[in-house]
């Protein structure tokens, strides 16, 4: 095995241990060393061309939080997580969008922007006329369900606990954010941190059907 490389079974255990806390440790913060891994967990997340209609607020004001928990159905790890992460999708994607994202990429890759146009109308003409009939909100959704996957098994691997929540009134969290002005909208919120010892549900085992049950080889 490689210098930093993860053994199949610590991957194994750390995707056992994961489970949706449902009480935090409020004394115990994530390292600022090993939250930056994390947040590039978010920024890294892969997104159908590469677009990434979204962004990804980190709730730090704890007076803020404590707003935020009379709208999470009194779910208090808002509160008691070390960071809490609103994953929102920037809505109503259109062409300006695309622009935006081809002159990053002519920048990054130091690209004349004028090779990139081919590409960048190709996602135009996606967004504009797409082959299926196409909600760009719920399609933006999606995409930020993908940075959420990443975001929770990178802290499964780091040790860091989640809780990923839909039990939240999304209209109630973008005003107190702000996020309107913005042109953004909640989806789902994920804290992260350490989960509480008494906390019942970390000692219950997974319940998952059987793999031959979910995974079929054709």
């Amino acid at each position: 095995m490689n210098q930093g490389e993860l053994s199949p079974e610590y991957v194994h255990q750390q995707l056992y241990w994961r489970y949706a806390v449902k009480k935090f440790d409020p004394s115990k913060s994530i390292p600022d060393e090993t939250w930056k891994v994390l947040e590039q967990s978010l920024v890294l997340a892969p997104s159908s061309f590469g677009l990434q209609p979204w962004k990804f607020f980190v709730v730090r004001d704890r007076a803020i939080r404590q707003q935020l928990l009379a709208h999470s159905w009194g779910q208090t790890q808002v509160v008691d997580a070390s960071h809490l992460v609103v994953l929102a999708i920037k809505k109503d994607v259109d062409a300006a969008e695309v622009d935006r994202y081809i002159r990053r990429m002519a920048e990054v890759q130091g690209t004349p922007i004028e090779n990139l146009q081919g590409f960048g109308n190709v996602v135009k003409g996606f967004l504009q006329k797409p082959p299926y009939p196409l909600d760009l909100n719920a399609w933006s959704t999606r995409q930020v369900y993908i940075a959420l996957g990443q975001y929770m098994t990178c802290a499964a691997m780091l040790g860091i606990d989640t809780a990923p929540m839909e039990g939240f009134m999304p209209d109630k969290y973008d005003e107190i954010l702000g996020l309107p002005e913005q042109g953004y909208q909640s989806v789902v919120v994920c804290p992260a941190g350490y989960r509480a010892e008494d906390d019942k549900y970390a000692t219950r085992k997974k319940v998952r059907y059987a793999t031959e049950e979910v995974v079929q080889y054709i």
